[in-house]
């Protein structure tokens, strides 16, 4: 039974893309260790390992597991290791999620599998709440001087699905697909209310970026084109797969 949202997500989007009876799995930011609880009930045979950074609350005492600061250390492991990298509401407390993924990038193996989750900032309600405040949804103002980044609560690092799905096509993953955890009640709602605004705004958004700034071709319009698709309007948490 499944009673994290996106961990379900997760598990879904794995048992849809991996082809892999007895996966080598990493879990990066593994936290109680939940995930790959749940993750190993689909699959017994799974070899995983983990690593975060207050290593305390990992509960899988069959698992190893090493503590590790992704802001300062690479991840320790050789290339090409894990047939799974999962990486879960992690990327948004890191201070350069970009060399993280190049740090996934190297411990997968050839045609290995990367699940990535992280806050949607674009969805209807984090739209407004910018428009009103400047910050978007689950990144509000932080104390100043707080070291403990990894807390829940110290989201530092707010990233749009492009920007996310840019990195990865920088760092040569192919076949990127995007899923979400949920549909918020709260931004469908607002996605009625402001539908003419929106359809209007990104009409006029399209053309100037691919007339006068000339920003758009064929090979970044199909990941710009997801920021008015309804995973990303209304989804909560982005789900974004990719393979090596």
């Amino acid at each position: 039974m499944c009673n994290d949202a996106i961990y379900c997500s997760v598990e879904r989007v794995v048992k849809q893309r991996l082809k892999h009876d007895a996966p080598r799995c990493l879990d990066i930011g593994a936290g109680s260790g939940d995930l790959l609880a749940l993750l190993r009930q689909s699959w017994p045979n799974m070899q995983a390992e983990a690593c975060d950074y207050h290593i305390e609350r990992f509960a899988l005492k069959d698992v190893p597991i090493t503590q590790l600061d992704l802001n300062t250390h690479p991840l320790p492991y050789p290339d090409a290791s894990f047939d799974l990298v999962t990486c879960s509401e992690v990327l948004e407390h890191v201070e350069n999620y970009r060399a993280v993924l190049r740090e996934i990038r190297r411990v997968l193996k050839p045609g290995g599998l990367m699940v990535v989750t992280t806050p949607n900032v674009l969805n209807m309600k984090s739209r407004l709440r910018y428009l009103v405040c400047g910050f978007t949804n689950l990144f509000g103002p932080l104390p100043v001087k707080n070291q403990d980044r990894f807390h829940t609560g110290g989201h530092i690092t707010p990233i749009p699905y492009f920007y996310l799905a840019h990195a990865m096509l920088d760092y040569d993953f192919r076949d990127l697909q995007l899923d979400t955890d949920k549909l918020q009640s709260s931004s469908r709602l607002l996605g009625i209310l402001f539908a003419p605004l929106v359809s209007f705004g990104w009409g006029q958004f399209l053309r100037l970026e691919r007339n006068r700034y000339r920003t758009l071709g064929k090979e970044n319009e199909p990941y710009v084109a997801q920021h008015n698709s309804q995973i990303i309007r209304l989804g909560r948490t982005i789900v974004v797969s990719a393979v090596k």
